[in-house]
Parts: C-alpha cells; structure tokens; sequence
C-alpha cells in the first residue's frame, strides 16, 4: 500500500492518462468522476467503501472504476483505473481496487451487455428500506419514478463470494433497479447519467418512506394504475431524455470544484 505523498504523486502523474486514451474513454472518465463527486454532494457515500463502475467504450471486458482508498469527493477523471471483469488491473499501476467490487459489478457487467454503468450505495436510509419486509412502498412521487423496475436480492453476507454471482444474476433478471436486502441499493444504467439519475429517486423514496412510517398515521398508497401511469410519465418526459438535468448537476460541480475532470 502506498503512504499518502507516494499515493498523491502517483494521482498527480496520472493526468498524463488524457493524452493517451481515446475521447471516447476520457469522456466516459469525466462522467464517471462526476458521478462519484454527486453522490458525494448528495451524502451518500460510505467512507472509501462502495463502488460506480462504467463500461470502457468500445469493449466489453474492460471498466473503469474507483482504486481503492479514495474518498468520492477526491475522484478524478484520471485517478480511475481500468479492470476487467474479474476486477483485476489491466494497466500497471500501483493502485489497488477493492475485490468486492466486482463480485456484484462484474457479474451484472458480464450478464448485461446492454448495461453501461453500475452504481452501488450503503445509505442509510436505502438499507433502512432494505430491512424492511415488504421493500420500497409506492407512496412518493419518486417511488413512482422507479415502480416497476425494481429486483430484491436477499442477503447473504458481504459480497465476496462468487457463486453468489448467479443469484445475484437471476434476482435482476431484466430490472435495472436493484435493493439488497440488509445491504443497500443499486442502479444500473445505458449512462452514467441514467444510473445516478435511478439512484436519486431510489435514496429520495427510501428517505421519504422512512419519514412517513415514523408518523403514527398509516400511509396512502394509490391505485396500481396511478402508480404505472406516473412511471410512464416519467419515462415520456423530454427533459430526462435530454439530459437536462445531469447538465445542470454538472454546472454545479464546476461551480464547486472543476477538479473531477482532470
């Protein structure tokens, strides 16, 4: 393990890496670190642990992913490391991931072409949500956003087993939204944009469901039909398909701090 001046010179080096991948690849690179960098801002981070995973464009063995011992907040561009689907480095550097990792991403990675990006979180109040018995209730808005697109996979301790990965496999099916009873949450999307946007409204239901239980009055829950229709809306609203909104969170984190795209 590196000290922290041998790890600082190291990510400060790294920048070099713009200059010898694609444009493609460094663009998925910023998104990447920007996605890290918002799930910071919006305090859902557990320390140096958890994990958002993105296809390198072009292959399908190859993923971009945090090395182990960054915190979110100090993710760049360039300080993600490049592993393939067992988690292991493809490129020779001196940094490390973290081998839980890729028992969940790689699996969902390997058994989901379609799938870009992998974004898992430890938060309060989605593993709240995720010990409850009956799952995320259909009682907010931004539980409609995710209504019927969500998978539950029960527990079986922390994520280092690999015949776990076929479970695991199987609970998704073809969901993109997944709670990991005891455990946490997780999203996965054709962008990087569309799993954090997934992730949003997961962890913004999970906190209203946590408010709303904690009241002494029981919860109103519609009609099926009101709660598909309002998942169908969101799905024909322009303004996600446009990526307002990711452009937008993205305006403030050059606001803020402009470093993740180095």
């Amino acid at each position: 393990m590196l000290d922290n001046d041998a790890l600082m010179q190291l990510l400060q080096e790294r920048k070099q890496i713009k200059t010898q991948v694609s444009a493609e690849e460094w663009q998925a690179r910023v998104d990447l670190a920007a996605c890290y960098r918002l799930i910071a801002h919006f305090r859902m981070t557990d320390w140096i642990y958890n994990h958002i995973s993105v296809r390198v464009p072009g292959s399908h063995e190859h993923y971009l992913i945090n090395p182990f011992g960054l915190l979110y907040e100090e993710i760049t561009a360039s300080s993600l490391v490049k592993v393939d689907v067992n988690g292991r480095l493809v490129e020779d550097v001196a940094l490390e991931v973290n081998p839980a990792a890729f028992v969940i991403h790689g699996a969902i990675h390997q058994a989901r072409p379609e799938i870009e990006c992998v974004l898992h979180t430890h938060t309060r109040a989605g593993v709240g949500v995720a010990a409850q018995v009956q799952g995320l209730l259909p009682i907010s808005q931004h539980a409609f956003k995710v209504y019927d697109r969500i998978a539950y996979h029960d527990f079986e301790g922390i994520a280092l087993d690999l015949d776990e990965q076929k479970r695991l496999v199987a609970d998704i099916g073809s969901k993109d939204v997944l709670i990991l009873r005891n455990h946490g949450l997780l999203t996965m999307g054709r962008s990087v944009r569309e799993a954090f946007e997934l992730m949003y409204y997961l962890e913004r239901a999970c906190e209203i469901q946590l408010a709303a239980l904690a009241g002494k009055s029981e919860v109103i829950i519609p009609s099926s039909s009101v709660c598909q229709r309002t998942c169908e809306q969101f799905g024909n609203d322009s303004s996600y398909v446009k990526g307002r909104d990711w452009q937008a969170l993205l305006r403030l984190l050059d606001r803020t701090d402009p470093s993740y795209r180095d």
